[in-house]
């Protein structure tokens, strides 16, 4: 058996047994239900337990006729609002055990990722504004521009209840530069994330360098150290960064100075990271090995990327994650499941039916991966006695709805989690086009996060759900 094998094996068997949960006891303990002002704490349920929040994104759309919910023809005519009972269609049978706490949501829409006079791109402008809302600058240059994405809305409110404002989750290594769609940058298909329209939050795509981030490096019983070690590195790094940046930019000129200053936003970023990090004294020790590094098979990959995002929940090691399933347009092979063509070949179909089938097959085989994370969310116990999964909202979905067409309207969207109470699953809710921002806006609200007018080009809180 090869090593890898075995150590993700025992990794798997182990991230669901003995976890320590410091964080979550003692905020019980200190009770959580109301800060000092006796407002409610934000990220929190009515139970004082973490309320959590998370984005997948699966990249060039999806068959579309096995992924809408099935229902009665009586009701084929949308009115402007209706919810249905959820039925799963063929693509969602894997969530059928968990089905009371899903939501299919059809009419959401993200009109800026559309051509309009910035002609192709429409993958570059799928993933950049799936979380954004905002029209990027079309440029294969240094000069990116997005806009804030909803999970950092979340995380500049609440990120200092956890060790970890936020995380960021891929399966392929991150890319900030290179022409990668039509003239606009890699780093608008490669990031989901956006602390700023200018500065995307880099995703690990390594499960090694991913678990270490978070819990430190070495066996069980040395990581508290090797964190508190690396902390201590990084800190005298930025240091170094931050006084040689300030002697460099009294030789700059206005132009150069500008972009010294955009980079030090993400120095400054990474030092309040870590005097977040550093208030947080007991860092969790799960009893689980290290994984080896990026696995051999894709399957292995999701699968682990999906067990540290469980991992980094159940220790309360952050509230806000982000997982980049595979870069839009990505043309990877499935050939586990007899799928030898490339992804985004496959979606450019014209209807042809062999193809669309083969699309059906990727699309169940994600959705599979997904399920599988529910489950383990829904099996864990939360510190309440309710499960992580009904004390979570996770947003699985894509920029990109029919691959052929490269349409932005009516996009794929599942709201998985009871959001601690405040959601209602077993729907499928159909609405007249709204921005899906609108919605986002509704999820904020819900974790708590206040004074956030507009998101992108949200025109309002999406009512319904509930």
């Amino acid at each position: 058996m090869r090593d890898g094998a075995l150590n993700r094996r025992r990794f798997l068997r182990a991230a669901g047994v003995s976890m320590a949960l410091p964080a979550f006891e003692s905020m019980l303990g200190r009770g959580a239900l109301a800060g000092a002002s006796g407002a409610p704490i934000p990220a929190t349920t009515a139970t004082g337990a973490p309320l959590r929040m998370a984005f997948v994104y699966i990249p060039n759309g999806v068959n579309l006729d096995h992924w809408w919910p099935k229902k009665d023809e009586k009701d084929s005519d949308r009115a402007r609002q209706k919810a249905h009972p959820l039925e799963l269609n063929r693509t969602m049978e894997p969530l059928a055990r968990l089905k009371d706490q899903i939501q299919v949501i059809a009419g959401l829409d993200q009109k800026n990722a559309f051509g309009g006079k910035d002609g192709p791109g429409d993958h570059a402008r799928a993933c950049s504004t799936f979380l954004t809302g905002v029209r990027v600058k079309k440029t294969a240059g240094a000069d990116i521009h997005a806009g804030i994405s909803v999970d950092q809305v979340a995380a500049r409110q609440i990120g200092h209840l956890t060790r970890f404002p936020s995380l960021e989750l891929a399966c392929d290594a991150a890319r900030k530069s290179g022409n990668c769609d039509s003239g606009y940058s890699c780093a608008y298909q490669f990031n989901l994330s956006w602390a700023s329209p200018t500065l995307p939050m880099t995703p690990e795509a390594n499960p090694r360098f991913a678990f270490e981030r978070l819990f430190g490096a070495g066996d069980r019983g040395e990581r508290r150290q090797s964190f508190r070690q690396r902390l201590e590195q990084q800190r005298s790094i930025l240091d170094f960064v931050q006084d040689d940046a300030r002697d460099l930019g009294r030789e700059l000129g206005a132009r150069d100075r500008k972009k010294l200053d955009e980079y030090l936003t993400g120095v400054r970023e990474v030092e309040r990271r870590i005097q977040a990090a550093e208030r947080f004294r007991d860092t969790p020790d799960p009893d689980c090995e290290t994984p080896a590094g990026i696995p051999s098979t894709f399957l292995e990959h999701v699968q682990l990327m999906y067990d540290l995002l469980f991992l980094a929940f159940r220790t309360d090691s952050t509230r806000v994650a982000t997982f980049l399933l595979s870069y839009e347009s990505s043309n990877r092979t499935f050939p586990d499941i007899g799928v030898n063509d490339g992804h985004h070949n496959l979606s450019h179909h014209q209807r042809d039916k062999e193809k669309l089938a083969k699309i059906a097959k990727i699309d169940l085989w994600y959705m599979q991966q997904f399920g599988r994370f529910l489950e383990k969310l829904d099996a864990a116990k939360d510190v309440d006695g309710r499960s992580i999964l009904h004390n979570s909202m996770i947003v699985y979905g894509s920029g990109n709805g029919d691959g052929n067409r490269h349409n932005h309207n009516n996009l794929p969207f599942v709201l998985a989690g009871s959001g601690g109470g405040q959601l209602s699953g077993g729907r499928f809710l159909e609405i007249d086009a709204q921005p899906m921002n609108n919605i986002y806006l509704s999820l904020l609200d819900r974790m708590g996060v206040s004074d956030v007018p507009r998101l992108g080009d949200s025109t309002g809180r999406l009512g319904g759900i509930s």
